[in-house]
């Protein structure tokens, strides 16, 4: 029976209310909210910072960082239009309903009808479910909207690279696993060939607290 993606439909009211997108967004709903805004403070984010959330979902880290910024200073993205209004419930159920912020619903990672360079970026559990080639693409959206200062960081799921039986070796002798599955697995020369595509470098960070020992790398201009 095929996997069914629960992003690939949209939510009820009723299950709105009844907050079963803190679920379909992968639970932890506090811990990783969080966890992802004391990173991006341990990473200079600032009140004044205009940060773009890509795959924010129901704005678990979003309501963190919507309290945090100026008003108008978040954005995020989503493919998920039921998510983005649950996020806005969560805004408004944390006593946020009042701060202006800036939701798109996209299936292309667009965010250049926001007319914005942001400064900071940030994106959990988004690539881990993304195939090599949507991987690149996203990264090439961003690039559209980054400037010399930008920093974008992505979240991973990290596999080292194996050995095979030289009967089998490819030309560097070596696979990876659950490249083809979702969750997507990748190694760190992997997410840097993406970001290379993509006229980015990407900086390695590793470990940042991450429950389900989600990795972390920074994307940069050259």
């Amino acid at each position: 029976m095929k996997k069914i993606n629960p992003y690939a439909r949209d939510l009820t009211p009723i299950e709105r209310k009844l907050k079963i997108h803190r679920l379909v967004v992968g639970g932890s709903w506090d811990e990783i909210g969080q966890l992802q805004y004391d990173f991006m403070i341990s990473r200079g984010l600032t009140p004044a910072s205009k940060l773009l959330d890509i795959g924010c979902g129901a704005l678990r880290g979003g309501v963190h960082f919507v309290r945090y910024l100026d008003d108008g200073n978040y954005y995020g993205i989503d493919i998920n239009k039921g998510l983005l209004k649950a996020g806005e419930q969560e805004l408004r159920g944390s006593g946020l309903g009042d701060k202006q912020v800036h939701l798109h619903r996209t299936d292309q990672f667009d965010a250049t009808g926001f007319g914005v360079c942001f400064d900071f970026g940030i994106s959990v559990s988004l690539i881990t479910h993304l195939p090599a080639n949507q991987i690149m693409y996203c990264f090439l959206q961003m690039r559209l909207v980054m400037n010399e200062n930008s920093r974008f960081y992505f979240s991973f799921f990290e596999v080292p690279e194996l050995p095979i039986p030289d009967t089998y070796a490819q030309p560097r002798g070596r696979i990876v696993t659950h490249f083809l599955s979702d969750p997507f697995h990748y190694t760190r020369d992997h997410i840097e060939f993406f970001a290379r595509s993509a006229g980015l470098t990407a900086d390695y960070i590793g470990d940042w607290g991450h429950t389900r020992n989600q990795q972390m790398v920074e994307l940069r201009l050259p």
